[in-house]
């Protein structure tokens, strides 16, 4: 797996990755992630295209998956404890 491209963003670290003729883009906040794969047919424009994919309200709800996430794990570690 190979490092394509970073996007900069303010609430997360966002990574592009290739491997197996596939986009993979991983985004970071914290101790969690989440990622999802294109299959680099279905994305015109290479990089660039998955720049076009990555916009505003995809983002948006990518960080409200976060607070979810989030809670969760909060509230599966205080049931351990």
């Amino acid at each position: 797996m190979r490092i394509l491209a970073e996007l900069p963003h303010p609430d997360c670290k966002i990574s592009i990755f290739g491997m197996n003729q596939k986009f993979i883009i991983k985004f970071e906040q914290g101790i969690l992630e989440q990622s999802y794969k294109l299959a680099e047919t279905d994305v015109i424009g290479g990089v660039n295209g998955v720049f076009e994919f990555l916009d505003e309200t995809f983002i948006d709800q990518v960080l409200e998956n976060f607070s979810a996430m989030r809670t969760h794990f909060i509230e599966a570690y205080n049931r351990y404890e």
